[in-house]
């Protein structure tokens, strides 16, 4: 007779929302069990088919009395560090300015750009420390911040820095993207071509050398960078070895997601007017679509995304929330899945995925974003009976425990645990 399991953790007597592909809707397992041992999940089943009484098999058993466990949840698209806030200019837009106007007279980002660099590493860590723990709140396990407000080498490695350092000191895994080309800075005004020089050149290869980025961003719109510019970004980071991801389609349709699909971009971000040529595109090359409410809905946009064409397509969509001082000041995932049900028209089910299995890919993160065995232990527990209250509820926080990498970091109701 075999020995029973010796697993660290066991819960069991709950609704398992697996978020993997095919079977049953949310890869539900109803009056599951599942076991982590070390880093991993062990075992996924049903609680009937467990190899002993659950008691037995591991140090911690727990009973969810029919309660949801889903995959960590992955916010793939944040501005999280930053100084400063622009809730005058917020005030400034529902008086009738609009965000081109504001950052073509100097306001937008290159006024956070201003507070960011006249902030130090440690004053940047201590105002990104709070948006960071509102996400973790929520279930947040990984999280996606970029650059993109220092526009020089020094700070936008210090924000990169700061970036690296939240994942040491919070229980959450950080991926970094270097978003160099996010705006063009005052010094260079009339002279874009250069600037971009400064980003494949001495800015890149810093970021680089000092291991900061695990991808490469841009902007690519009218009051971004052209075409032929985000082609040299992403061609100076295919030559460094690092994978390139890009704000397209946000404004107007410059073919930037297209250009994204042509280098193998992992994600394209915004796509409110994208066409149908760049989403076949990106189907083509495996690109996912990461979707931001937040910002649709903060600008008052009225452009819908293309869901039926990432439907009939078969492109991955995202959800992220894009938190930023200028255009989603957003700090709560949870919200950004509903207002993909109530603005983009997304169901229940495509916005779980959007923050978990599809999220896990806007990352290339593959050994996350579903429950099955051998993938990193990152779940969480919910105080709720079906998934779909993920996303119906607002202004609510079910989150009742969450488990990053095997460890319980956050257990009914209780602060998060810093490492």
């Amino acid at each position: 007779m075999n020995p029973s399991p010796d697993w660290d953790l066991l819960w069991h007597s709950a609704s398992l929302v697996c978020m993997n592909e095919g079977g049953a809707a949310y890869g539900l397992i109803e009056n599951g069990a599942i076991a982590v041992k070390d880093e991993e999940i062990a075992w996924i089943g049903r609680v009937s088919e467990l190899p002993g009484p659950p008691e037995s098999l591991a140090k911690e058993v727990r009973e969810e009395h029919g309660r949801c466990i889903t995959p960590g949840l992955i916010d793939s698209h944040t501005h999280l560090v930053y100084a400063g806030n622009r809730a005058r200019e917020f005030e400034m837009r529902l008086q009738g300015a609009t965000y081109e106007e504001l950052a073509k007279a100097g306001g937008g980002i290159l006024s956070t750009v201003k507070a960011t660099r006249n902030a130090n590493e440690e004053e940047l860590l201590q105002a990104s420390k709070p948006r960071l723990k509102s996400l973790l709140a929520e279930g947040v396990t990984t999280v996606e911040i970029k650059s993109g407000y220092g526009l020089e080498v020094e700070t936008e490695c210090q924000m990169l820095k700061v970036a690296r350092r939240l994942g040491r000191e919070f229980p959450v895994h950080v991926s970094t993207s270097f978003l160099g080309a996010h705006a063009l800075p005052l010094e260079f005004q009339g002279r874009s071509d250069d600037y971009i020089d400064l980003v494949c050149t001495e800015m890149m290869q810093e970021v680089a050398k000092q291991g900061l980025a695990d991808a490469v961003d841009a902007f690519c719109e009218g009051i971004g960078f052209s075409l032929p510019q985000t082609e040299r970004v992403f061609q100076a980071a295919r030559n460094l070895g690092i994978p390139v991801k890009l704000h397209a389609e946000q404004l107007s349709d410059l073919k930037g997601a297209r250009l994204a699909a042509e280098y193998g971009a992992i994600s394209a971000d915004h796509l409110e007017y994208i066409e149908e040529d760049g989403v076949r595109a990106m189907s083509e090359s495996g690109t996912v679509a990461n979707l931001l409410p937040g910002a649709f809905y903060f600008l008052r946009e009225t452009k819908l995304p293309p869901m039926d064409l990432f439907r009939s397509y078969g492109v991955p969509v995202v959800l992220a929330t894009d938190c930023n001082p200028g255009s989603s000041p957003a700090e709560s995932l949870l919200m950004m899945m509903n207002m993909g049900c109530t603005l983009f028209r997304m169901t229940p089910e495509e916005t779980l995925a959007g923050v978990t299995r599809n999220a896990a890919k806007a990352l290339g993160l593959l050994d996350r974003g579903v429950l099955a065995t051998g993938r990193r232990a990152d779940l969480v527990v919910w105080e709720v009976e079906h998934p779909a209250e993920l996303s119906y509820r607002f202004g609510v926080n079910p989150c009742r425990t969450v488990v990053q990498s095997g460890n319980i970091v956050r257990d009914q109701g209780t602060s998060i645990q810093l490492n």
